[in-house]
């Protein structure tokens, strides 16, 4: 199909059917110009709105009392701005697989193609799973158009850019780049674009297609790629010097480079009064290592240093665990695994029970299992303590990845004790040591050493302290505002 459009209109249409053999959606309309030339329409059925190509397309060109006697004239009649030739039949094919309207005209060795896509989309709504207190509520939708639009309505600068491929042989997904021209560095997209060229796959019906196979170590269990339905935290991420990966289909938008300390980070902690974005900060990072360590120190401590525990507190673990047939560590592993099962279950369902069937079951199962002395209180206790530590965690991704950490540092706990669990920890460190996210260090500003990105680590400095972009992204043009925005600063104006 990769040749040119042939002059004769019947051989075009023959060589165009046969392409779209078996196809019904398929549309062919024909119709006479005023000039006695054959035109026809092909669109699918479907995604085409027709009442539209019959206002703008057939009705213009058969109207006119002036004759249409080429393709040039069509042009010029037909007052639309989104027009474009093509003069390969593979062109035509394509252009009518995505949605788009041609016109074919007897005699012409060219086609003009229109879009009359009337895809259906789903209303812009505050994105489930990143819900604020304070902030926008607007989240991206499955429509490019549409977010690319709201990006825009954030930054409204022509230094915004967003380029355009496509992937997939069969699925022909539009892929969208988008940067900040003069603030990201020129190498990161040049590295952006060189791993998206070589995608050769079938097709990509989910941003998470993409994740894999451009992200720098495909076998860590910590994701290298953000990912977020919020055009703010998209738009800030730009600021910042990153670059965001948009995909037709979805409403996930790919963030790089990102750091295990951007993870931790919520759209909330630039919402909030910053001691209290701190606070909750600190409070979040506390629970991190509760939701991954807490089981392992339990088991440890329990099977192997017993020396560590209180005298009086472990008189009363001895007499709840004195009819509990299972070891700590096999008794750890089974609820925590009945523990993820519910979860899970809760996700799957639908949400109006899903919710009640989760907290119901996890209720109901323990006390089940403590009556039926098949586990301890006190374990139940730690497990449900470590689930809800690991609700804590703002990004979904590193949730899991926590999540499933915690079962080889139980066993590791179960037979080293807490020589285990140190052990799990050095191993895992020195992993995100070497991890990389598009050649960003994985644990920076902590690994390498930056003492002027702990501003926005740990704790969230005030505002008028952020006045430079991250290190290992924003280094060309590293300043962000005036230096003067401290309130209540004397003979000092806010606009520097």
């Amino acid at each position: 199909m990769n040749k040119p459009i042939p002059n004769l209109l019947n051989d075009c249409l023959t060589q165009l059917t046969e392409a779209f053999d078996r196809c019904f959606d398929f549309n062919v309309h024909r119709f006479d110009l005023r000039s006695g030339k054959e035109a026809v329409v092909l669109y699918i059925g479907g995604i085409t709105d027709v009442e539209m190509v019959t206002r703008y397309f057939v009705s213009p060109l058969t109207n006119l009392q002036i004759p249409v006697e080429s393709l040039q004239d069509a042009c010029k009649q037909l007052s639309m701005p989104n027009l474009s030739k093509l003069s390969l039949l593979q062109e035509v094919v394509m252009a009518i697989s995505s949605g788009m309207t041609v016109l074919l005209l007897d005699g012409e060795n060219e086609a003009l193609s229109g879009d009359f896509s009337n895809w259906e989309k789903r209303n812009i709504e505050e994105p489930s799973s990143e819900t604020v207190v304070r902030g926008p509520r607007e989240g991206f939708v499955e429509t490019l158009a549409t977010n690319t639009s709201l990006l825009r309505r954030k930054l409204r600068h022509p230094d915004l850019k967003i380029e355009k491929m496509t992937i997939g042989r069969y699925s022909q997904t539009d892929v969208l780049i988008s940067y900040i021209d003069g603030v990201i560095e020129p190498k990161l997209v040049e590295e952006m674009r060189s791993r998206l060229l070589r995608i050769d796959v079938d097709g990509v019906l989910e941003s998470a297609y993409i994740e894999e196979l451009i992200e720098d170590n495909p076998y860590s269990p910590f994701p290298q790629l953000g990912s977020t339905e919020r055009p703010d935290t998209v738009a800030a991420a730009l600021l910042e010097g990153r670059i965001a990966v948009f995909v037709a289909g979805t409403p996930f938008v790919l963030l790089a480079p990102n750091t295990l300390a951007m993870f931790m980070q919520s759209a909330e902690d630039y919402y909030q009064r910053y001691y209290i974005a701190t606070a909750v900060r600190l409070l979040r990072y506390l629970f991190t290592a509760i939701a991954l360590l807490a089981p392992s120190i339990y088991v440890a401590v329990l099977s192997f240093h017993h020396e560590m525990i209180p005298s009086k507190l472990i008189l009363t673990m001895a007499q709840s665990r004195e009819s509990i047939p299972f070891p700590a560590f096999i008794e750890a592993l089974l609820m925590e695994i009945t523990f993820e099962a519910m979860r899970e279950a809760g996700v799957r369902l639908p949400k109006q029970v899903g919710a009640a069937v989760s907290i119901v079951g996890a209720l109901v199962i323990g006390q089940a299992a403590i009556s039926a002395g098949l586990v301890s209180a006190p374990m139940v206790m730690v497990v449900a303590i470590t689930g809800i530590a690991s609700f804590l965690i703002p990004h979904y991704p590193v949730g899991i990845a926590i999540r499933l950490l915690r079962f080889p540092i139980i066993c590791m706990a179960g037979i080293l004790g807490l020589l285990g669990v140190m052990l799990s920890i050095i191993l895992i460190v020195v992993h995100l040591l070497g991890l990389r996210s598009f050649g960003t260090p994985y644990l920076s500003p902590i690994a390498p050493f930056r003492f002027e990105g702990f501003k926005d680590v740990l704790v969230r400095a005030p505002r008028w302290l952020l006045a430079t972009r991250p290190r290992f992204t924003g280094f060309s043009n590293a300043r962000r505002q005036s230096g003067y925005l401290k309130p209540g600063t004397p003979g000092r104006r806010n606009n520097g």
